[in-house]
């Protein structure tokens, strides 16, 4: 199985298209979007193409492909007009005998880990900024942001596949890797 990751589209229908895109050249069989879908949230600037209606638009024509989770700027009203749930914080997942513990950053994150396991694999968005570390034998990843990348980071996605977590461009170009066997 191979899962395409999207973070903190925050509204914008450019940058959700492109990474749709990216969805269909990567194969990918579902895709996991880890917060902050419709709106751009009151510190951050508007992105390209700001069209929340239409980002709800398009995300609802993949809803049988997609597990979400709600971000620190997701609402009950942005949850009436998605055809798929985003309120719970966090979900679990478990790809090729692993536990991934998926959630948007704003409550469990690198600096607070919620009980994992070795091997275990905690997955965020909400910092903007890809990640691909081991930390005590769990491994935290963070895909970055499609539409408002931070600290001079490029527009990203994540890709689980095997044994791997890539974050790539827009372009399919890898910029981070690790290997997460236990």
């Amino acid at each position: 199985m191979k899962i395409f990751v999207i973070s903190d589209i925050h509204g914008s229908s450019y940058f959700l298209k492109k990474s749709l895109e990216a969805f269909k050249v990567e194969n990918a069989d579902y895709i996991l979007i880890l917060g902050d879908e419709l709106y751009h949230g009151p510190r951050n600037p508007l992105p390209e193409e700001y069209n929340p209606k239409e980002v709800a638009e398009v995300l609802n024509s993949y809803k049988e492909k997609i597990v979400a989770v709600r971000g620190n700027c997701d609402s009950e009203v942005d949850q009436m007009l998605l055809e798929y749930p985003i309120m719970g914080d966090y979900t679990t997942l478990f790809l090729n005998k692993k536990r991934i513990f998926a959630t948007h950053g704003h409550i469990f994150n690198k600096e607070k880990l919620p009980n994992l396991s070795k091997g275990d694999i905690l997955i965020y968005g909400h910092t903007h900024i890809p990640l691909t570390e081991e930390k005590e034998g769990i491994f935290i990843l963070n895909p970055g942001s499609i539409s408002l990348p931070k600290d001079g980071n490029e527009n990203s996605y994540g890709i689980f596949e095997n044994d791997n977590f890539y974050v790539k461009n827009l372009d399919g170009k890898i910029l981070k890797s690790i290997c997460i066997k236990k």
